[in-house]
């Protein structure tokens, strides 16, 4: 079997670039998206739910393969980034983890509990072959129904919402006083208040930083969009040029490539032991990638054989694969975490990726 090296290194290279530009598009576009959504008055429940907690990134690289009439890629993709956010961006935050026993709160069961619900719920359709255009139909009601009782429970305080490192205070920042004053290089700034002006005299108008804020939207947007389409593309063309299936490539390559920012992003949350962020962070994002992501790949194909077809590309394995990582990671939950718990995960990720290549491939 003769390999084309030069295309093969092209390729290559043009996936890293642009797994760079993809991770940096997709903070522009969160970053700014949500201070947009703050300032225009949407309520924070909804912008923690719907921007904190969620996986724009993967959609954008859904949206690119369905352009490009690479379902398979984008399938692949959803399915394995949902394996790898467990068994790869979870177990890290456990492994390193500062306390041998994890405890999780109210919040972390309820996350944990509606993801089996949602995952349980892809098993049944994709064993009843009905991963078709009426089974993306009913993954967008059921993204549309986890909103409004995740919504609702944030709202009425029984459930915390997703948020970032930076909301969050630690122990010893609450019982340290306060002096709600900040020092920069050349400038003290006092939060405003009755007897200090909102806006100083040379602070440019609001209306000029949201349109900063606007632009770099536009930008993260336009990043999102481009990158997706190179990741699509160099997936593809590396498949063709390894003799591979494309959702054999969008379940381990670009699954294990597109999900490096949230396995970042779990190991600081668990050296910093913030255990309920850790499965807050996982749980929404599967939650996303199979209701939103999966109705959005199974709604483009419309309605005959060639969106069965698409279906059908899924092992029972890799199902069963996603349906116990839900399984495993409620029963950590519910039952406290330890931390020998992460490399065990991390070993069974490994076991995966080699299953796929050495023993499914296709």
């Amino acid at each position: 079997m003769e390999w084309d090296w030069e295309s093969i290194g092209y390729n290559s290279c043009c996936l890293i670039a642009g797994l760079f530009v993809f991770q940096n598009g997709a903070d522009l576009f969160i970053d700014h998206g949500e201070i947009i959504a703050q300032r225009a008055g949407v309520s924070e429940t909804l912008v923690a739910l719907l921007i904190a907690g969620s996986e724009w990134e993967e959609l954008a690289v859904v949206v690119a393969s369905i352009l490009q009439n690479r379902s398979s890629i984008g399938l692949g993709n959803v399915v394995g980034s949902s394996i790898s956010n467990i068994l790869g961006a979870f177990a890290l935050g456990l492994l390193l983890f500062p306390d041998h026993v994890v405890v999780f709160d109210r919040s972390s069961k309820i996350y944990a509990g509606a993801l089996f619900l949602v995952t349980t719920i892809f098993t049944l359709l994709a064993y009843g072959g009905r991963l078709d255009f009426t089974g993306g139909i009913f993954f967008l009601v059921l993204f549309a129904i986890y909103l409004f009782s995740m919504g609702s429970a944030v709202y009425e305080g029984f459930l915390t919402a997703p948020q970032d490192d930076g909301d969050e205070e630690t122990p010893d920042d609450a019982e340290r006083p306060r002096l709600d004053i900040s020092i920069y290089s050349a400038t003290l700034q006092v939060p405003p208040s009755e007897a200090s002006p909102l806006i100083s005299p040379n602070s440019p108008p609001s209306q000029y930083r949201l349109v900063y804020h606007l632009a770099m939207f536009v930008v993260g947007l336009m990043a999102l969009s481009l990158s997706g389409y190179v990741l699509s593309h160099s997936a593809t063309t590396l498949a063709v040029d390894f003799h591979l299936n494309g959702t054999l490539v969008g379940m381990t390559i670009l699954a294990f490539a597109t999900t490096l920012p949230e396995k970042l992003h779990s190991t600081l949350e668990g050296v910093k032991g913030h255990s309920g962020m850790l499965v807050a962070t996982t749980a929404g994002s599967n939650i996303f990638l199979l209701t939103l992501c999966l109705g959005v790949l199974f709604i483009s194909q419309g309605e005959g054989e060639y969106s069965r077809e698409l279906g059908d590309e899924l092992l029972g394995f890799e199902v069963w694969t996603a349906w116990t990582c839900s399984l495993v990671l409620a029963i950590i939950v519910f039952m406290g975490g330890r931390r020998w718990m992460g490399p065990l995960l991390l070993g069974c990720y490994v076991a995966f990726i080699g299953s796929e290549f050495y023993i499914f491939k296709r």
